[in-house]
């Protein structure tokens, strides 16, 4: 498999979401980051947080099963988490023998935040505005960035340079629940999924985590259309005739949630099993990978072989 990490990177910061701990690791990783430092970090945690000692006890599981990687927690809003990876950058820049400075380069899923991260390191480090653009649906950044500055240059160590990349997906996803909550953290884009449908997998969420979060619209059920017809009323979401519009309720409510309103958790069961049964994974998807690339390079052959022959 062709790398996508330039040789010239010498930290790669990993960014998975925070509600999807398991689920937004991307496998196929694994192979191209060997022998390159690497800080995953767990975006959005103030959206699946709380703070609470279940909260920290989850976090440290984590840490323990991504060793020897260096595992940091991180929200946009919260500055100190942002220095936290700054320094993490800083210390490693000074282990760094470089007069070119230090590259990094930020990879992940779609959306998981990398484009918001580099903009917060930015504006923190160097106290310079935004350059990676971002927004709400995955795929806004199409191609490899240029290296922007995060971190100036020290007595004790060389600037440190960072590079945004495309969300990179896992050509193989392991069951149909991972691509639910790959479309609910908006990994997939909105039209892949019919939100109905992914309002329907969010509400058994909800009844799990607890149903009082939308107990302004209707009473606990198990009726996804009782809780979409009920919102079009609430909010006014109504077609000709007064009909609800489901599926403008059911975008609204998936909204809702992904900015934190409808309750802050983790759709993923995160036990010592389920890191452990990811981590068996990783050689199985490393094989579907490469299956799939070998068949996509036989048919391109296949396509050339039948253009230059003449054959339609």
């Amino acid at each position: 498999m062709a790398t996508f990490v330039p040789r010239r990177i010498d930290l790669v910061i990993e960014c998975r979401d925070y509600r999807i701990p398991v689920t937004s690791r991307n496998p196929l990783f694994e192979e191209d980051l060997s022998g390159k430092e690497r800080l995953i970090v767990y975006t959005k945690q103030d959206l699946g947080s709380y703070g609470r000692q279940v909260d920290i006890e989850r976090e440290q599981l984590i840490r323990e099963f991504q060793r020897p990687s260096s595992v940091l927690f991180s929200s946009y809003k919260d500055r100190s988490s942002i220095r936290k990876i700054l320094s993490f950058a800083r210390i490693h820049a000074t282990s760094e023998d470089s007069l070119l400075g230090s590259r990094a380069m930020v990879v992940g899923m779609p959306n998981v935040g990398k484009s918001t991260l580099l903009n917060a390191l930015r504006v923190a480090g160097v106290h310079r505005g935004k350059v990676a653009q971002t927004g709400a649906q995955p795929g806004v950044t199409r191609k490899l960035g240029t290296s922007v500055k995060i971190i100036e240059n020290a007595e004790e160590h060389e600037a440190v340079y960072l590079m945004d990349t495309p969300g990179v997906f896992v050509p193989y996803v392991p069951n149909p629940e991972a691509m639910l909550k790959l479309a609910l953290c908006g990994s997939v884009k909105d039209t892949i999924i019919a939100p109905e449908t992914l309002a329907d997998y969010l509400l058994y969420h909800l009844n799990i985590y607890d149903p009082v979060v939308y107990g302004e619209f209707t009473t606990p059920t198990n009726d996804i259309i009782e809780v979409l017809n009920a919102i079009a009323k609430k909010t006014g979401r109504l077609q000709k005739g007064g009909i609800p519009d489901t599926e403008a309720s059911a975008l609204w409510m998936i909204q809702r949630w992904r900015n934190g309103h409808l309750g802050r958790f983790i759709l993923d069961e995160v036990t010592e099993f389920t890191l452990r049964a990811e981590n068996g994974s990783i050689g199985k998807s490393l094989s579907q990978g490469r299956k799939i690339e070998k068949e996509q390079r036989k048919l391109k052959a296949k396509q050339k072989r039948l253009g230059t022959s003449g054959i339609t």
